[in-house]
């Protein structure tokens, strides 16, 4: 592990382009040093601003923005930069293309091809697909094809509620090795040494004693402590708001893992299961690492954008009022989540708007930092909770609308243990009126709108139940009222012609046709579905899952016609090719491609290279 300053690599982070448009540019990236940084474009007069905070003695992350000196940047055309730190311009070119002597990216007008995933879980033994992204942007490239103009993550880009235990221990490495400046302590009863909190920590999460639980819940009557978290994979659950700040530059940064020592990390305990568990996880890690130069690389030469889904903050994030509620009644439960959003905001969230509104958190963020250097985020706690500007759009053809589906959550107030939906009225107010006057739109929703009624009928059973969290009912149809406001709006003569909905979250994909049963407006709605990046839902299972929803939910099922969208006419589309199916689990991101707006081709490029494409002829 690197322990002396000297050896810290200037750049801990690469350069990430975020948010690209005709006025301005947003690339952020993260130094080991305070620096005076700008950035220059090869072929058009620009300037540009930089914008930076502090968040250790040797960790700096910096955002520059670019703006044209001549009114507007060209758009659908390769712009090429440099990164100057100091007035010494930085070597890129490990950030660079074959046949490229400096990394570039497109400022787009009309999308022709969108790269779109989500879910990615670090130690998951699935392939990376993003590495797999980056290859087929070289091709592109190395072809003399822009390639991707855009990519978009659509959440969990970071598990931070599902930490492997060597992971925790290079966050550890990785917060002393930069000096990351900590928070001020939590009245939380963990051991001192990192080694015994291992696979342990879900034991000191907070929890409310049976005793104050209502008595209509199964653990009341089972004098059973319910934890405020709800993740199953709660053993490693991060904590700390530095934490959270190390997660993310080894999840984004091949050269953090240069700052710290993952192949002699041991298992300490004397559990044999965990050591296995251990193991697995560090080899997982290690293979992960390898493909990081990759993945940086595609960041630097497409612009990519980000939303939040839970496990960026921690699963079920939101998902009921009862949830909420027991959150935000305990001050350490309350400021695990604060640490969640703030370091999102900080990594993923401000280049999305290029700081326009997220950028004016920054003040009051800094003036938390106290003079010991320990962040004291009372104040900006408030500041964070009023904030209500995460979702953004692009003024792009299509129209790119990303949606917030967890901060402005439409909550059940008869029963706060019913799942609360995704959106309240007042957003979907907003986003049927940023539909009309389009003929095309690409709605980015983490859950698919439009999802497997199979799936959906189990959740709605468990829900029944009184266990919503246990299957995390989820989805769009889950809620009544915004389920009904959302329907409504795609049913609507004044919709687009077409609309694409990008969504993840579920660790498998697939591709849905919707049209309206009735009416003479020939509206289609495209549900595409890649999840996830870098995780799988069990093959078996979802076999099981397809064949069955085959069988209930067939065309001329009369089940349909108890669904909360019997108005519309859902067909699935097989994939081509041999073995067709509908559902796959399989790690990939897809590859979306367009021509004139309309969705002409929707492939899924998988973890280890290969290809899948859906058959959207078929019905």
């Amino acid at each position: 592990m690197i322990t002396h300053t000297a050896q810290l690599p200037l750049l801990l982070m690469g350069p990430m382009v975020r948010r690209a448009d005709k006025t301005s540019v947003c690339i952020q990236f993260a130094t080991s040093k305070p620096a005076n940084c700008r950035i220059e474009l090869l072929s058009y007069e620009c300037y540009s601003d930089q914008h930076s905070v502090s968040l250790g003695e040797h960790l700096y992350l910096h955002f520059v923005i670019i703006k044209p000196i001549n009114h507007k940047f060209p758009t659908d055309s390769l712009l090429s930069y440099e990164l100057i730190v100091d007035d010494t311009p930085i070597d890129l070119s490990p950030w660079c293309y074959s046949n490229q002597a400096t990394p570039a990216f497109v400022i787009p007008n009309k999308l022709s091809d969108i790269l779109h995933g989500s879910c990615r879980n670090a130690h998951h033994p699935a392939k990376d697909s993003l590495v797999s992204a980056s290859h087929w942007q070289n091709t592109q490239r190395g072809n003399n094809n822009q390639g991707a103009q855009l990519l978009l993550l659509s959440g969990d880009q970071v598990y931070a509620d599902d930490v492997a235990g060597p992971m925790l221990l290079a966050i550890h490495q990785l917060i002393e090795a930069l000096g990351i400046y900590k928070e001020q302590p939590l009245t939380i009863e963990l051991s001192n040494d990192i080694n015994e909190q291992l696979y342990n920590r879900h034991l000191f999460l907070p929890k409310t004693p049976w005793q104050k639980r209502s008595k209509l819940g199964v653990s009341y009557w089972l004098k059973k402590d319910e934890p405020h978290f709800s993740s199953v994979k709660a053993n490693n659950h991060l904590i700390h708001f530095e934490e959270y700040i190390a997660l993310y530059l080894l999840n984004f940064s091949a050269a953090a893992w240069q700052c710290v020592d993952i192949k002699n990390s041991t298992y300490a305990g004397q559990n044999a299961q965990k050591k296995t568990i251990f193991n697995a996880e560090k080899s997982a890690l290690i293979d992960y690492t390898k493909g990081l130069s990759d993945v940086e690389r595609l960041f630097a030469n497409v612009s990519t954008l980000m939303i939040f889904d839970d496990h960026d903050v921690t699963d079920d994030w939101n998902l009921t009022a009862g949830w909420e509620q027991a959150i935000n009644q305990n001050p350490v439960s309350k400021r695990i989540v604060s640490n969640g959003l703030i370091s999102y905001w900080l990594f993923q969230g401000m280049g999305n708007d290029a700081l326009t509104k997220t950028g004016t958190l920054i003040a009051a963020f800094k003036d938390s930092l106290a003079s010991s250097n320990t962040w004291q985020f009372k104040a900006f706690d408030k500041t964070l909770t009023e904030f209500s500007h995460w979702h953004y759009e692009l003024t792009t053809v299509p129209k790119v609308v990303v949606l917030d589906t967890r901060t402005h959550r439409w909550r059940n107030e008869q029963n706060f243990n019913e799942p609360s939906g995704l959106l309240d009225w007042e957003r979907l107010t907003d986003l049927e009126q940023s539909l009309l006057s389009h003929d095309q739109v690409i709605i980015v929703s983490p859950a698919p709108v439009f999802g497997v009624k199979s799936i959906e009928a189990i959740q709605a059973l468990f829900n029944m139940c009184g266990q919503p969290l246990t299957v995390d009912v989820e989805n769009w149809m889950a809620h009544e009222g915004s389920a009904r406001k959302l329907l409504d709006t795609f049913r609507r003569d004044d919709t687009p012609n077409e609309t694409l909905i990008l969504s993840g979250d579920v660790h498998y994909s697939f591709c849905f046709s919707v049209q309206k049963r009735f009416g003479d407006h020939p509206n289609r709605v495209w549900q595409l579905t890649a999840s996830g990046i870098k995780n799988e839902f069990p093959r078996k299972l979802i076999n099981i899952l397809d064949k069955l929803d085959s069988i209930l939910y067939s065309p001329k099922s009369p089940l349909n016609f108890f669904t909360k969208r019997w108005h519309m006419e859902v067909d699935k589309h097989q994939t081509k090719g041999d073995g067709q199916k509908y559902l796959v689990s399989d790690s990939a991101i897809s590859l979306i491609t367009l021509e004139q707006g309309n969705l002409a081709r929707y492939q899924l490029i998988h973890g280890d290279g290969h290809l899948t494409e859906f058959d959207l002829a078929q019905h």
